[in-house]
């Protein structure tokens, strides 16, 4: 259960928000405010439901790159599963017309970094792990 991609639960929230499977909402949901707050400049911020999506999916890339430095079987498996997530995306924007949108987009990109983060994590740590060249040949 530990090597299922965190990456997948955006793709999932995604897809429940954008086929309506909450209730039908008019409109794009993804720039809905989520909350408005009066800020000392007397502007208001507006948090959107795609900003908050986004957001949240940048807290688990970074404990999806936190856990790519773990070593073992269960590395390789939650490598080839976050490839498998950024390919389940790519196809998903590619060919289906609600997945059209900026938010799913920068979702794709968080899960290719997750992706090449995981890769070049593990492609480093087993630099350190195996020694080159030992320089004490005689």
């Amino acid at each position: 259960m530990i090597n299922i991609p965190l990456t997948v639960a955006p793709l999932i929230v995604y897809n429940i928000i954008a086929f309506g499977l909450l209730g039908p909402e008019p409109g794009n949901s993804w720039i809905l405010p989520v909350a408005t707050v009066a800020l000392p400049s007397d502007a208001r911020w507006s948090l959107l439901l795609g900003d908050l999506m986004i957001a949240a999916s940048l807290f688990l890339l970074f404990i999806e790159i936190v856990k790519a430095t773990r070593v073992g079987r269960g590395a390789v498996l939650d490598h080839i599963l976050s490839t498998l997530v950024f390919v389940v995306f790519l196809i998903e924007f590619l060919v289906v017309a609600e997945a059209a949108t900026s938010v799913f987009f920068t979702l794709l990109l968080i899960a290719m970094f997750d992706m090449i983060a995981g890769f070049t994590v593990a492609i480093n740590a087993a630099r350190r792990d195996v020694a080159f060249g030992s320089g004490d040949r005689p």
